[in-house]
């Protein structure tokens, strides 16, 4: 079965750079015989859950790509089901740009990352907005323990995901984790 990340990814002209690079043959055994990764498994439900923020990218009526953040409380982003992710879309800075983007083109990537553990995992799908999370019966799943308000609710159908090598990524902490490191590691002598 086809690797369907790479097959959507992998277009002719980065293939072509593939090629030029020496790294088409690694990259087109897994397109063709790596696992399908368009459901959700275990691992990247456990991931998905423990994420605080994501970045979710969209393309404008112009054709321009744009890259917005979303944050929240850990667990914000909620898996419905293998196929289908769910967040509340905090109010914010009023701009609506991702949300003007996907009633123009459905087609959204996420990346989410783990800094202190240098993983990555990247998700392609279709993003669909509702506007009354109440009327649309998705209310209690964007319910978090949070002051913001939600304005409405996007839901991600899950096309394909692939994890990224941690090379690269720089470990980050929040002041939470730093915290919690800390006290782990017992008190500090002088």
């Amino acid at each position: 079965m086809a690797h369907q990340f790479s097959r959507l990814v992998f277009t002719e002209a980065v293939r072509r750079l593939q090629e030029r690079s020496g790294s088409l043959r690694q990259y087109a055994r897994k397109a063709e015989s790596g696992p399908n990764q368009d459901a959700l498994g275990p691992d990247e439900v456990q991931f998905i859950e423990q994420r605080d923020s994501f970045y979710i990218a969209s393309e404008g009526e112009n054709g321009w790509p744009y890259v917005q953040h979303r944050g929240g409380p850990k667990g914000f982003l909620k898996v419905l089901d293998a196929k289908t992710l769910v967040f509340g879309d905090f109010s914010g800075n009023r701009q609506y740009i991702t949300a003007g983007n996907v009633s123009h083109n459905d087609r959204v990537t996420l990346f989410l990352m783990d800094y202190p553990h240098q993983i990555r995992l990247k998700i392609l799908g279709h993003a669909s907005i509702a506007e009354d999370p109440i009327d649309s019966g998705l209310a209690r799943a964007v319910l978090v323990d949070y002051s913001a308000k939600v304005e409405r609710v996007f839901k991600i159908h899950v096309v394909a995901f692939d994890w990224n090598c941690q090379q690269h990524i720089t470990p980050r902490y929040t002041a939470q984790e730093m915290l919690e490191h800390i006290s782990a590691s017992g008190p500090v002598s002088p």
